[in-house]
């Protein structure tokens, strides 16, 4: 899955360049503030994040992803309860746009990420530290107007360390530059 993942990002930027080439005559920059909810083995942690991004041309874009936890989780391990929280996340991700309609955008996006959970017991010792991970999800943009938005997407995160995967639902604000 790893290797399809990371082929699947090489060929993407690869096939980038042409539509690159075919730039609109200059980049939209927008930012965004959302709400997302991840699930992590049983963990339900809840997270403000806050994203930058560039749309280079109608169908090509590039975004930056910081977040915080705000909502943590108690799970039930063999050693005993344990609360689990998301410290942090940052990510970078390139952006496929497919445009539906003149204020709805489809979008697909790929990256790579690191994610800090904290845990009260070492038998949940997955939770606990710094993990790497290779992201990819879809979603959607409604644009209200030229500058206002609304953006709802998934993403799934696969850890680079042992068994751990965790899915994030997120919806939010966006705003053009």
């Amino acid at each position: 899955m790893k290797t399809l993942i990371a082929t699947t990002l090489v060929a993407g930027s690869v096939l980038a360049a042409p539509i690159i080439a075919q730039a609109q005559t200059s980049p939209e920059y927008y930012g965004s503030l959302n709400y997302g909810q991840t699930r992590t083995k049983g963990a339900d942690t809840g997270a403000i994040q806050g994203r930058v991004g560039a749309k280079l041309t109608p169908h090509f874009g590039v975004e930056a992803e910081a977040a915080g936890g705000v909502d943590g989780d108690k799970v039930y391990t063999p050693g005993g309860p344990a609360n689990v929280k998301m410290e942090h996340q940052v990510a970078g991700y390139a952006v496929g746009y497919l445009p539906v309609t003149p204020n709805l955008d489809l979008l697909a996006r790929a990256g790579y990420g690191t994610t800090k959970f904290k845990t009260n017991n070492p038998a949940a010792a997955q939770f606990d530290g710094s993990q790497d991970s290779w992201n990819y999800g879809v979603g959607a943009e409604y644009k209200f107007d030229d500058k206002n938005g609304l953006r709802a997407d998934f993403t799934k995160s696969e850890y680079t360390k042992g068994d751990l995967s965790s899915d994030t639902v997120s919806v939010g604000y966006v705003r053009r530059f």
